[in-house]
Order: C-alpha cells, then sequence, then structure tokens
C-alpha cells in the first residue's frame, strides 16, 4: 500500500512539475530570446577525386636488365639493402644492380634521381621502412 502510495504522489508531483513549469532549464523558457547564427565549416573539407594509374608491366625476365635498389634513408635499411644488392649480384650476374641512397627520406622529391631511373632503370626496388 506504501508502494502504491509513493507512486501515485511521485506522478502528481510530475505533473505538478511540468504544468507549472518549474523543471524546465532556464534557456528553454527564454526561447523566444534571438540567439546569433553559428555557421559551422567542416575542417575535412572534400578531397580531390583520386586519377587512377595502371601499373608497370611486369618484367619477363631480368636477365640484362639493369633494376635499381633504392633505400630511403630508414635507419638501419642501408645495412639490409647492401647486403641485397650484394646477394642479387652473385645470383644473377646477368643484370646490372644499382644500390642508390635517396636523399633526404620518403616524403621529399630527387628529381635526378627519378630522372636517372627513368632514362636507364628497368625496374625498381625501394625500401620505405616499417
Amino acid at each position: 500500500m506504501k508502494l502504491r502510495t509513493a507512486m501515485v504522489a511521485s506522478l502528481c508531483l510530475g505533473l505538478f512539475c511540468s504544468i507549472t513549469g518549474i523543471n524546465n532549464p532556464l534557456d528553454v523558457q527564454a526561447a523566444n530570446e534571438k540567439k546569433p547564427i553559428i555557421t559551422v565549416y567542416n575542417p575535412l573539407g572534400t578531397p580531390p577525386p583520386i586519377k587512377l594509374k595502371d601499373m608497370a608491366p611486369r618484367l619477363t625476365t631480368i636477365k640484362g636488365k639493369t633494376i635499381y635498389i633504392v633505400n630511403d634513408g630508414y635507419p638501419g635499411s642501408g645495412i639490409l639493402l647492401g647486403e641485397l644488392t650484394a646477394v642479387m649480384k652473385e645470383k644473377y650476374p646477368e643484370t646490372t644492380w644499382v644500390y642508390k641512397d635517396k636523399p633526404g627520406g620518403m616524403g621529399s622529391e630527387d628529381e635526378a634521381l627519378w630522372n636517372e631511373m627513368g632514362q636507364k632503370a628497368d625496374a625498381m626496388i625501394i625500401a620505405l621502412g616499417h
């Protein structure tokens, strides 16, 4: 019986508060006030469309080809790529293997290196770290 009385009292109190506006926050009661309009921009924006490029065709053979092995400067990769170059020269003597360090790391552009490889290289192996 006490539970029923408590529920009825609670409902009556809730009804009274909602009718009189006691439980409404002040900003809801003052909704008639003129507030400034705020314009919000999306910081991500719209990315440009992606231009797809075809992959270079695979070599049918590496015999008689020139392959560049390029190090982007990740710590310790010079040791690994130096060993790789030596092993590949030993295993494939009929292929020309050229080891190059890319100055400035992965994020930099090195036009001289890219132009050299564009003229002389048939393929490239690049180590990007991580």
